[in-house]
């Protein structure tokens, strides 16, 4: 419960006069700061009357002084039409308070006057990139939990003693009658007369979006429900206002604690990056760079990288030209250029998203474009994790290890089935966001290179029989070596996996309801191409001699260790974890080779990884020649 003491309220209004005048420069503040008191008023008042009478005399009085303080930053605002009609709602308000009329009523009032007072000072109340809850978790744990507890209670240890003491953030009755934007203005402003701080200099405006989503999920449950609410409501409306109306409340709860991004066609979804980025240059200019970068983040992952796919399908070079400025828009913020270098390199950016927007602005694909997309999708993508299990299974039926055979099928069978589940969840019970994505799909990929690598040298080192088959005395027949396998093919099917769903999804929306038909013609025939390349390789193995073979096999692996590298580092730098270093070197997609310095670098780590695991086998087998001589 948020208190005013009656001393401080007296302190606060000799500064409404210094409040006018910086309102000149900067009306929104007052505007925000008019916002916040009367979200406030609308949520704390309820508890203070019952059946006209005062049930709290010191939370009633509170609401008489935020209303003093209230009037005063609307009176500081700049003039312009509409302000009048501001004040005499404030005067409403008081009255109403005055005359202890329902706490409903009143909250109701307060909203509406929070609504116009936000139309008229163009106040935005809608985050620009979609809260992420999982962002906020820690963020609550390093600056909330102390106060309001783990669980959001208000129980936390330094809330001891406090007067007022630490909101408790489960009660739903009132967080119900707070907005997401409330609770996102509460973080930045703080609250005066309490011993809750502002946080405008600790986190930025991303983050204190992020830490609302998650402060609001304590009073949400997981609703099954088709009910979708835009950004605009979820995070301007409260769940008193959707009950008022009939809306389906436990919905809006559970949306906007975990709000999802809104379904945009290609044009909306590049406008988007083109006004992201155009935020983030603001952010910029204002000194504010972690802010800027934070978004010019956002602008790929929300917005260009969800046309990614599409885009490939009619021009794949500039694909890659316009994601090249983009990040290269991006490494400038983050290496402390200049504004006007800042600036020139978002109008390259701008540039080149302009024709990407025109080579996406005729809508449907033809069907011949449809399934050739489709065929070369999955055909590129499975060719790898095909490589890998056929490799390995050709070696393990050549050697009669029938038991690891069957592990390296389990290990695959789960990789689609966790594939299947990932596609679920992320379609029908949570919105994986961009970060997310390339997070764990660069995750994997560089697990798999590690994983190939030393797979790879381990051939390398038993393709002679008789290591081979002192290997299966000493562990394969125990367990050991299955899982290892098992592992190894979970995770190179899973990454592919996860990038084909990824494609697929964005090509069936591109291609119509008319050319479903030749997207799922051409997954059938690169399937089909697939299953007959896995054919060839394994009967092919089997002719070849042992030593041969596991020779052929490592190589292999390690060429598909350093593709990964690639692929991998290439991931995290869209997800933002990572910068780029544009150099001058040729590009490759199939092989993970980018023009860039980390991710070659990366590939070069596992060259050099590689030749030091080889150079060490060969070291060892010339020592075991000479001791047998």
């Amino acid at each position: 419960m948020t208190r005013f003491r009656f001393s401080l309220s007296w302190l606060m209004l000799p500064l409404l006069a210094s409040l006018s005048f910086l309102a000149i420069g900067e009306p929104l503040d007052g505007a925000a700061q008019a916002l916040h008191l009367i979200g406030y008023i609308g949520a704390d008042y309820p508890a203070t009357v019952a059946g006209g009478q005062v049930i709290d005399a010191g939370e009633y009085q509170e609401q008489l002084e935020f209303l003093d303080v209230l009037q005063g930053l609307i009176v500081a605002l700049p003039a312009q039409v509409g302000r009048a009609e501001l004040e005499q709602g404030v005067s409403n308000l008081r009255q109403a308070i005055a005359q202890r009329q329902p706490g409903e009523e009143v909250a109701g009032a307060a909203r509406k006057l929070g609504a116009r007072l936000a139309e008229l000072y163009q106040v935005a109340q809608s985050p620009v990139l979609t809260p992420d809850p999982e962002r906020g978790a820690p963020l609550y744990a390093q600056h909330c939990s102390v106060c309001h507890g783990d669980t959001g209670l208000g129980d936390g240890p330094a809330g001891i003693g406090l007067e007022p003491a630490p909101a408790n953030l489960r009660d739903a009755a009132r967080l119900d009658r707070l907005s997401l934007y409330d609770l996102y203005n509460t973080l930045g402003l703080g609250i005066e007369g309490t011993d809750m701080p502002a946080f405008v200099d600790q986190l930025d405006e991303r983050q204190r979006w992020d830490l609302a989503a998650y402060i609001a999920g304590f009073t949400a449950v997981p609703a099954q429900s088709q009910t979708r609410f835009a950004m605009s409501e979820l995070a301007g409306r409260t769940p008193a206002e959707i009950a008022a109306t009939g809306g389906d409340v436990a919905a809006f709860r559970a949306l906007r604690a975990h709000p999802v991004l809104e379904q945009r066609g290609p044009q909306q979804l590049i406008g988007y990056t083109r006004s992201t980025l155009e935020r983030s240059l603001q952010a910029y200019r204002e000194g504010d760079r972690e802010q800027a970068y934070d978004l010019s983040v956002g602008a790929y992952l929300e917005g260009f990288e969800l046309v990614e796919s599409a885009l490939d399908n009619l021009d794949a070079a500039q694909r890659k030209i316009t994601e090249r400025a983009l990040m290269a828009y991006r490494q400038a913020l983050q290496d402390g250029a200049s504004v006007a270098q800042a600036a020139l390199a978002l109008e390259q950016a701008k540039v080149e998203l302009d024709k990407s927007a025109a080579l996406l602005a005729e809508g449907a694909m033809d069907d011949s474009l449809s399934f050739f997309a489709s065929l070369l999708i999955l055909l590129r993508e499975g060719l790898e994790a095909i490589l890998v299990l056929a490799a390995i299974l050709a070696f393990l039926r050549n050697t009669g290890q029938q038991q690891a055979v069957r592990s390296v099928h389990i290990g695959w069978g789960l990789a689609l089935l966790a594939g299947v589940a990932t596609w679920a969840v992320a379609a029908y019970l949570i919105d994986i966001s961009g970060a997310q994505r390339e997070l764990l799909e660069g995750a994997t990929a560089l697990f798999a290179s590690v994983v190939l690598l030393w797979v790879g040298v381990w051939m390398h080192d038993r393709r002679h029989a008789a290591a081979w088959q002192d290997y299966i005395k000493s562990s394969l027949v125990g367990g050991g070596g299955r899982f290892g396998f098992a592992m190894l093919a979970f995770f190179s099917v899973y990454r592919e996996l996860f990038e084909v769903i990824l494609f697929y999804e964005t090509l069936w929306l591109q291609a119509g309801p008319a050319g479903h038909g030749a997207v799922l013609g051409g997954a059938a025939a690169a399937l089909v191409l697939l299953i007959g390349l896995a054919w060839v390789i394994l009967r092919g193995s089997r002719k070849l001699p042992l030593a041969t073979f596991f020779g052929v096999n490592a190589v292999l692996l390690c060429v598909l260790s350093v593709v990964f590298a690639g692929h991998g580092v290439a991931a995290l730098q869209e997800a933002g974890v990572l910068g780029t270093r544009p150099v001058a070197f040729f590009e490759f997609d199939w092989l993970g080779i980018h023009a860039d310095a980390w991710s070659l670098s990366a590939q070069g780590l596992a060259l050099v990884g590689i030749a030091l695991l080889y150079g060490r086998s060969l070291l060892g087998e010339r020592r075991r020649m000479v001791e047998q001589a």
